[in-house]
Formats: structure tokens, C-alpha cells, sequence
């Protein structure tokens, strides 16, 4: 019964006059370019397909589960790239559902030989479910269970909502470093399931750096092994978080591992990953331990991506694909 109550935490949240919602976050966020910038659309020579799940939290049950699919393609007569992903995020295992599908447009500007921006734009459509068929605590006797009508109704709510929502990105990259900053969220659409509620949706600022160090060492071929420190930072209203690590790469085996905290240095979890690459095909897995004031009641998270990316006829073209790991 107590898991379940918390579970409806959620709920209240939403019940209040004001709510500032967060969107989901993903530890392999270059395993989900997508949803990182938009400007990655049709970064790669051939069409890539990619799938994500993450599961955060799993010791309070289905709290934040997370799945994602998307696709984007090059068309290099036109110098654009197109992509499009739809993902639904689930919340106090199906109390709230966020369901949003995305479609991605970038255009490349080649300045010289050695450095390429791209600009991306995002159309997006969220539609959120509420789910009401829960208990409420102010339904529960302590003795007697849950005998009480709950007041959390009193006031009329919708069900569902839908709005249309914009966002836009840039990268700026040459052979070796990598830099992109999004904007998510640009009108800040209302979500309120009550008309006379002022929850909207606030602006999600996202900035990216990394770097390629190639790894020279007897026995290995030129470009067989490389580390890649990355960083990204994060800001939603108030909730910020500053994530830095490194990958390694060898052949066919990606490794890496990353810390979150935000700028007051409150350390939030250590992140490993591991994937595999083969041929087009490419799979990873991460688990997030938690080092915070939490890390006893939630078990960190989950999460696994898939990826491949179709063959297409590999006519010369100028294109320069974006120097950022796979993961």
C-alpha cells in the first residue's frame, strides 16, 4: 500500500494550480541523437534506425519508464536531413502517459574545408493521459483502507491533452571537436488538464562539447582505439544537471562512464556503459548507480539502446559526418 500511494504522488503534482513538468532524460544520449538536437537529423551518410528503453528507479515499480524509436535519413541532392521519432514516457506505472511524435529538418552549411554547421528545426505533437483510477491519500482510513470519496476530483479535469510544441538546434563541428546547443520547447505550451491552471511546459536548454583523441599504440592500426570525453549540460527552469565522462573505443567494443550532478555540486548517480558495434548493427547497455541521499531506495536505472543503420550506394558527395561516438 505504501508504494502504491507513492506512486500517486504524481497525481498531486498535477492537482496543483501550478506544475512545471521535466522531460525524460537519457544516459546514452548519443545513442539517442534525435531527442539530444534536433540538428542531427541526417547526420550519417545512410538512413539509421534506433531504439531506446529506459526504466528508472525500478525498486518503486514502473516509476519513470521510458521508450523511444526514431529514424532519419540524409538527402544529399538537397543537402538537408530529415528524421522523425515518436516516444512515451510513462509515470507512476501509468498514472500519467506522455506520448509525443517529432519530425526533424537540418541543413548544412560547409564554411570551409575543415568546419560544417548545421541548423535543425522540430515540429512535435505531445499528447498526455491522466489516469484517475487511483487511490488517493486523503481516501484512506487507517484502519478501514481506502472507504473515503477523495476530494482531488472536486474541481473538473480533462483526461487528456494534446498540444503542438517547436523546437530548434545547431551543431558546429570539423574532424575533431564537436559543439551543438538546442532549445526545446519554444512557446512553452500550456499542459494543463484544467482550464484555469497555468502548468506549462518550460524551455529545455541543452549544450554538447566532444572531442575524438585518437590512441596510438604497437600492435593497433591508425584509428582502431580512441577516448572521447564528452560533456553536456543541461537547464529546465530550475532543474539543471552537468554530466561529464569519457568513452573508449576498440574495434568493435565501446566503453565509457559518466557523473551527474548539477553547478551546487550534488552529486546525483555514476553512469557505465557498455556496446557492442558490428558491421552496421550496434547495441549498448548503462546502469545508473545512484550516489545521492536516494541511492538505498530506487536502484538506480536502466536503460538499453539498438541501433542500425541501412546500406545505401556510397556515391561521392561532400558531406563530413559529425565526429561523436555511436553511443
Amino acid at each position: 500500500m505504501a508504494k502504491r500511494i507513492l506512486l500517486l504522488l504524481v497525481i498531486i503534482v498535477f492537482a496543483k494550480n501550478i506544475a512545471n513538468a521535466q522531460d525524460p532524460m537519457f544516459t546514452q544520449f548519443y545513442a539517442n541523437k534525435l531527442y539530444l538536437n534536433p540538428a542531427f537529423a541526417g547526420n550519417e551518410k545512410c538512413g539509421r534506425a534506433q531504439l531506446n528503453y529506459r526504466n528508472q528507479w525500478p525498486k518503486l515499480g514502473q516509476t519513470y519508464v521510458t521508450y523511444a524509436a526514431s529514424y532519419d535519413q540524409r538527402v544529399n541532392f538537397l543537402n538537408i536531413g530529415m528524421g522523425a521519432q515518436i516516444y512515451q514516457d510513462i509515470q507512476a506505472d501509468g498514472a500519467v502517459k506522455t506520448t509525443s511524435i517529432n519530425t526533424m529538418y537540418t541543413y548544412t552549411v560547409n564554411v570551409n574545408r575543415n568546419l560544417s554547421i548545421v541548423g535543425g528545426l522540430q515540429v512535435s505533437y505531445f499528447q498526455k493521459a491522466l489516469n484517475m483510477d487511483y487511490i488517493f491519500p486523503d481516501m484512506l482510513h487507517p484502519v478501514y483502507g481506502a472507504i473515503f470519496p477523495t476530494r482531488e476530483t472536486s474541481v473538473y479535469t480533462d483526461t487528456k491533452k494534446g498540444y503542438f510544441d517547436f523546437s530548434s538546434g545547431l551543431l558546429v563541428f570539423n574532424r575533431v571537436h564537436t559543439f551543438g546547443i538546442a532549445v526545446h520547447h519554444l512557446t512553452q505550451p500550456s499542459e494543463s488538464y484544467r482550464n484555469s491552471s497555468d502548468a506549462v511546459l518550460p524551455r529545455k536548454l541543452t549544450v554538447n562539447y566532444g572531442t575524438q583523441i585518437p590512441i596510438n599504440v604497437m600492435g593497433s592500426k591508425k584509428g582502431e582505439m580512441y577516448l572521447s570525453p564528452q560533456v553536456l549540460y543541461q537547464r529546465q527552469r530550475d532543474f539543471e544537471q552537468f554530466n561529464y565522462g569519457v568513452y573508449f573505443s576498440r574495434k568493435s567494443i565501446v566503453a565509457g562512464f559518466w557523473l551527474r550532478q548539477n553547478f551546487k555540486f550534488h552529486y546525483d548517480s555514476f553512469a557505465m556503459i557498455i556496446g557492442f558495434i558490428q558491421a552496421k548493427f550496434r547495441v549498448a547497455y548503462s546502469y545508473d548507480l545512484t550516489v545521492s541521499k536516494l541511492r538505498n531506495q530506487t536502484l538506480g536505472a536502466h536503460e538499453i539502446s539498438i541501433g542500425y543503420t541501412f546500406p545505401c550506394s556510397q556515391k561521392k558527395v561532400k558531406f563530413r559526418a559529425i565526429s561523436c561516438p555511436s553511443f
